[in-house]
């Protein structure tokens, strides 16, 4: 597949990365709160790819953390400005795996991880915003832009170091033809109906029963058929937790729990049964997400609870590891995690190798205005299936980004904007910039105010 340029000139180059520390200040309302995070501050580290092509088109991309730290997060984007100026445009958008290579192959770089932590998280951020502006540049939401692609060019963008010997590039290919049988059936479809999502918004663990029991029933009023309680913290609290949310949506609604990394196996095991009598429909994060064994020990002990990870697993590797042992009945891959749309890509193709869900991981700061289109590419031209299938809901901060996600009747509506709906509102840069944005900088001069 090769990208065709819109209005831009054959020698358009990157002239700017800007990058920016958006923070929100959600743990005052202790909006994400769980038991292993329970004062988040939504976070993002954003980058723009500005370029000389006179036609107004950037590239957006993000990755997400929850308050201190952001900083080195934005940091680790600043470090990859010099391998970005005066790169090609048309060369970028037509192979974004170029950028996806060059930046995880830095023999200096690759260091710092390989392939995991703040530095591969920052490389994710510029390739989403690579694909963000090639889509855009195409006309395209990226769901379409991806589905519409061939598949050998899809394969191409696969880096299979590491996991050919669970996924080949010719099975991998064999799945991508297969995918574009009833494809344009399945895009109308999705057009029409849109993809199924889950809510965890009634289930941070800070909120009260009663906040709880009246966010559970607006969910399934609104079309939900799965809500999220998080877990983890006290098992008595869990227990009436649990009971209470139960007997708000009946006993027809699936309530999944996450317990976001909190326990060791033996206590996963036990925690996981005293909630069974509520019927629990997955226990997520139930360890440490490196834990690859640990979560098969769990997830034979648990059954028929499913397990579920995936949106701390750094690298396409250990998700290969998850499938070979039959780990994990849903994998939960994070859009802003790994190594953007190319190491997804991956993750994607390991998963409907082996058969497993895909129910990814959204919330955080844009996270859902991301994953939507991963999903219905999988949809549309992949797995061909919504079935076992779910993405992450959660309704608060799509009003700072200019392509919102739009729920209707508990469904993701397809985007139709060109890209990767990563693109935040200038003035929710300007208000939520931190230090010096207009939001925290008023916030700091009342602390100096209250402490004088």
């Amino acid at each position: 597949m090769s990208v065709t340029p819109h209005k831009l000139s054959a020698g358009s180059r990157i002239t700017a990365v800007d990058t920016y520390d958006i923070r929100f200040p959600t743990s005052r309302e202790l909006d994400g709160s769980d038991a292993m995070n329970p004062d988040p501050d939504y976070s993002a580290a954003y980058a723009v790819l500005r370029t000389d092509a006179g036609d107004g088109l950037e590239g957006h991309g993000f990755t997400f953390t929850i308050g201190r730290g952001n900083e080195i997060q934005v940091a680790a984007l600043d470090a990859l400005r010099p391998h970005l100026i005066g790169r090609r445009v048309d060369d970028m958008c037509a192979d974004p795996g170029s950028v996806s290579r060059d930046l995880v192959g830095d023999s200096q770089l690759r260091w710092l991880g390989p392939e995991k932590g703040v530095m591969h998280m920052a490389i994710g951020a510029v390739v989403n915003a690579t694909w963000d502006l090639a889509a855009k540049r195409d006309g395209k939401p990226l769901w379409r832009f991806l589905a519409d692609a061939g598949p050998e060019w899809l394969v191409s963008q696969v880096d299979f170091r590491y996991i050919e010997d669970a996924l080949a590039p010719d099975q991998a290919l064999a799945l991508l033809r297969r995918g574009r049988d009833g494809a344009a059936r399945r895009e109308a479809a999705l057009r029409e109906h849109g993809y199924p999502g889950y809510t965890t918004s009634p289930g941070w663990l800070g909120y009260s029963d009663a906040k709880l029991t009246r966010l559970a029933k607006e969910a399934v009023a609104d079309g939900f058929t799965q809500i999220k309680l998080k877990v983890g913290a006290d098992l008595h609290d869990d227990i009436r937790r649990m009971r209470t949310a139960r007997e708000a949506v009946g006993p027809d609604i699936r309530i999944a729990v996450d317990a976001n990394q909190r326990w060791g196996v033996r206590e996963a095991v036990a925690w996981t049964s005293a909630l069974a009598p509520f019927d629990p429909y997955w226990i997520e994060e139930p360890t440490s997400p490196d834990d690859v064994l640990g979560h098969a020990a769990i997830r034979r002990a648990v059954h028929p609870v499913k397990v579920a990870t995936g949106e701390h697993v750094q690298n396409r590797i250990v998700f290969k590891q998850l499938l070979q042992t039959g780990a994990v009945d849903v994998l939960q891959m994070d859009a802003a995690r790994v190594g953007g749309v190319n190491e997804n890509l991956a993750i994607l193709l390991l998963a409907a190798r082996y058969g497993v869900p895909v129910c990814p991981h959204a919330g955080g700061v844009g996270l859902c205005e991301l994953v939507q289109h991963l999903s219905m590419f999988d949809y549309v031209a992949l797995s061909g299936t919504t079935e076992h299938r779910v993405i992450e809901y959660v309704d608060h901060l799509h009003e700072h980004f200019e392509d919102p996600v739009r729920m209707v009747g508990g469904h993701y509506a397809a985007p139709h904007a060109p890209g990767f709906s990563a693109t935040m509102r200038p003035e929710s840069i300007a208000i939520y910039r931190y230090p010096d944005g207009t939001f925290w900088a008023a916030d700091a001069a009342a602390t100096r105010e209250a402490t004088a």
